[in-house]
């Protein structure tokens, strides 16, 4: 099943990919996908719990969905590349084994622990 969901995931991230290529975005718009809705991150500098808010803010598929529709019925331009960003980004995360935050700790997400546990943790 982990195998599937991971597959379905990378499907996920090429239909952004084919989206972001239909609509004749720029190269740089691809390093945003790789990395640009990772600066959630730095709410860590506060505190895990504050951390984990900013960084599941823009790594929900669902807030991407949304600022997507923005730009898709034409209400804001360049919010549909913006969401379709952030829905890529999410899906690449998932695939890699990085999910949705727990405000305890960076490593503790919906899908399971990142890496090995602590022993004081």
């Amino acid at each position: 099943m982990k195998t599937l969901l991971k597959v379905e995931e990378l499907a996920q991230l090429g239909v952004c990919i084919g989206t972001l290529v239909m609509h004749d975005v720029p190269w740089w718009a691809y390093l945003l996908l790789l990395l640009g809705p990772d600066i959630g991150m730095v709410g860590y500098l506060i505190n895990p719990r504050a951390g984990a808010f900013t960084y599941n803010l823009l790594h929900h598929k669902g807030l991407a969905l949304l600022v997507a529709s923005f730009g898709a019925f034409g209400w804001v331009p360049g919010a549909l590349v913006a969401g379709v960003i952030l829905y890529g980004h999410a899906s690449l995360d998932r695939a890699l084994g990085f999910g949705l935050k727990h405000g305890d700790d960076f490593r503790h997400t919906h899908l399971g622990w990142i890496g090995p546990r602590r022993a004081d943790g």
